[in-house]
């Protein structure tokens, strides 16, 4: 699980991701010729800081938001949220402005304003995350960010055997999105792609529980096509690789702006549950990690 904590570790708030896509572009660079296939490393301007790999001839992309909740610095010792972090008095925040690295505590007052407890004023515009503190037992692990550096550690697990397929790296996912209409574009356009699958996190719910497998995702605040969706469920029964089925009204992901694009691509999202959403302590199960990476595997090679 190292991989892992050094995902959790990064400083990469939505907006600001980077950090993160350089150490994916090193990483790849790295290990790729171990792989079975070495793929195209695609980034540029024209996909402002997201990030493709291109594996052999995709039929299917895999997309992953490498973005993650945090706070902006607003003035006085004001803090405005990015995307939707849990908040508690007492959290703890690290950062750097042009004076030197930052470790401070949240705070929030009765009327649920958030402000900052440092030393010193903190430079207006600097992003605070949580301070990353990983836990492993023999069933769970537990840290901050989970989500979603554990549905980008499911695609660099994938890309060791993974022979046809694309690996998107999308931005802002945590903040209302944006990239992901530009890369649809680009993949439509260029790879001819159709169907894609959401390597993200879910919640632990009423009716999704750790330990008892990968959650396929039949619906959100948004629904996809049903054809898509059985088939799936399909794969996954003959597998004999342990799922959930999850039903929701609420919630969404990279498969929202999919599904509003101009072009006819079918989607699904997949992901292991975690409690304390959003918050320093997002917990997994090992098992349901394991069967993400195994049901992600299956379907790369048979969709």
């Amino acid at each position: 699980m190292e991989l892992l904590k050094e995902l959790c570790e990064i400083h990469a708030p939505s907006g600001n991701e980077v950090l993160l896509k350089n150490f994916l572009i090193d990483y790849v660079k790295t290990h790729s010729a171990n792989w079975k296939v070495q793929p195209e490393i695609i980034h540029g301007n024209d996909l402002q800081d997201c990030l493709i790999l291109k594996f052999g001839d995709p039929r299917t992309a895999v997309f992953a938001h490498m973005d993650s909740i945090g706070f902006t610095v607003r003035y006085e010792n004001q803090l405005v949220p990015i995307g939707g972090p849990d908040v508690k008095s007492g959290y703890e925040l690290i950062g750097e402005d042009v004076l030197g690295p930052i470790e401070c505590k949240l705070e929030v007052n009765d009327e649920n304003q958030l402000s900052y407890k440092f030393g010193r004023p903190i430079k207006v515009g600097t992003e605070l995350i949580f301070k990353c503190n990983f836990r492993e037992t023999k069933d769970y692990i537990q840290s901050c960010y989970l989500d979603n550096r554990l549905g980008i550690y499911n695609t660099l697990q994938l890309t060791e055997t993974l022979e046809d397929g694309l690996i998107v790296f999308s931005c802002w996912e945590e903040h209302g999105g944006g990239s992901v209409p530009f890369l649809i574009k680009y993949i439509h356009e260029n790879y001819k792609i159709r169907q894609a699958l959401i390597s993200d996190i879910t919640w632990i719910t009423d009716g999704v529980k750790h330990g008892e497998g990968v959650v396929i995702s039949m619906r959100d605040r948004n629904i996809p096509r049903r054809a898509f969706i059985e088939k799936i469920i399909s794969k996954a029964q003959s597998s004999q690789i342990p799922f959930q089925l999850e039903v929701e009204g609420s919630g969404s992901s990279d498969g929202r702006e999919i599904q509003l694009s101009p072009y006819p691509i079918d989607w699904c999202f997949i992901g292991a549950p975690e409690d304390h959403v959003h918050s320093p302590n997002e917990k997994v199960h090992k098992q349901d990690i394991n069967a993400m990476i195994s049901l992600y595997k299956i379907l790369m090679k048979e969709l």
